[in-house]
């Protein structure tokens, strides 16, 4: 059985490792690099500077980067929910002029930004 062998086991059976054998599984294993969408990492940094607490309980469960591609999950659904919605209200319907129509789409995709983040992004 090779060194890295019986570090993993050891690590598999929940055993104390050495300085050594933590060196050893460190250049064997890659650590697992999470990519958060922007809402994702809105909330991330959200938790990071207001709500520490739950921050570090999220990161002690493990359940950190479950709960911010949730939120990612959840801010697509309610872009796409509303902006259904909103492109059937008057106010944001294409008139055909490139320059006006710019402008409306911009405005909506502001006014949805908007509720993503009061409603999803930054609640603690």
């Amino acid at each position: 059985m090779t060194e890295l062998e019986m570090v993993m086991r050891k690590v598999e059976n929940d055993e104390e490792l050495t300085v050594e054998e933590v060196t050893v599984y460190e250049a064997n294993v890659k650590p697992v690099k999470h990519v958060y969408g922007k809402y994702g990492t809105l909330a991330k940094q959200y938790l990071e500077e207001h709500a520490v607490g739950k921050y570090w309980g999220l990161i002690a469960a493990g359940a950190l980067p479950e709960y911010l591609h949730g939120i990612d999950r959840q801010a697509d659904e309610l872009y796409e929910i509303m902006e259904k919605k909103l492109s059937q209200n008057e106010q944001y319907k294409r008139t055909g002029n490139f320059m006006e129509d710019a402008r409306r789409i911009n405005a909506m995709q502001k006014v949805i930004e908007e509720e993503i983040l009061a409603e999803i992004v930054y609640v603690a």
